[in-house]
């Protein structure tokens, strides 16, 4: 879906500095699952998206306890929260009216949960650490089901059409940003 691969060089940079990314990784996904919940909040009206947003941020939240255990394990700790510039950059793009707002919300959260799937498929490949490996393995699947999720969602609120067209924009738009931002030990 995404229409281009990171560069390698972010595994190894990833690799580098894994503790500082293990930090950024708990960040993103706690802010996943208050993102679902924002979104149960906004659209208490569309039940389909309210149980499966509650599903996610449940889901997310255990990510969020998973990867901090993996953090306890190796004596580091939680950061401060950071500005996450890719996502910031994409957010700039959500259109104000509100469908279209709402389009371009679920249409966002899927291409940053494609991008989450193509990186953790990349570390689980590169890591040497079996029991890490794995973990973002099985990290990478779940990421790609969220994608599926936002995109389905989108599709059910939505004509088929506007969402396909939504999509490729959106697609475009992560492409320029993924090549412009510095490598960094983040997720993003």
């Amino acid at each position: 879906m995404l229409l281009i691969d990171s560069k390698p060089a972010w595994v190894d940079c990833v690799r580098g500095d894994f503790d500082a990314f293990l930090a950024d990784h708990a960040a993103n996904e706690r802010k996943a699952s208050s993102m679902a919940l924002s979104m149960v909040t906004h659209y208490p009206d569309r039940q389909v998206l309210t149980q499966a947003m509650i599903d996610l941020a449940l889901e997310e939240l255990n990510h969020f306890r998973q990867v901090y255990r993996i953090i306890e394990s190796r004596q580091g700790r939680l950061q401060a929260d950071e500005k996450d510039p890719y996502v910031n950059l994409l957010r700039k793009h959500l259109r104000k009216p509100s469908e279209d707002y709402f389009l371009d919300r679920l249409l966002c959260a899927a291409v940053i949960e494609a991008r989450g799937t193509e990186r953790f498929e990349r570390l689980g490949a590169a890591l040497e650490d079996r029991k890490l490996a794995a973990f973002y393995t099985t990290l990478a699947r779940s990421e790609a089901q969220h994608h599926q999720l936002f995109v389905r969602l989108a599709n059910a609120y939505f004509e088929a059409s506007e969402v396909d067209q939504r999509l490729k924009f959106w697609l475009e738009q992560e492409a320029m940003i993924v090549t412009e931002l510095p490598i960094r030990a983040r997720l993003h």
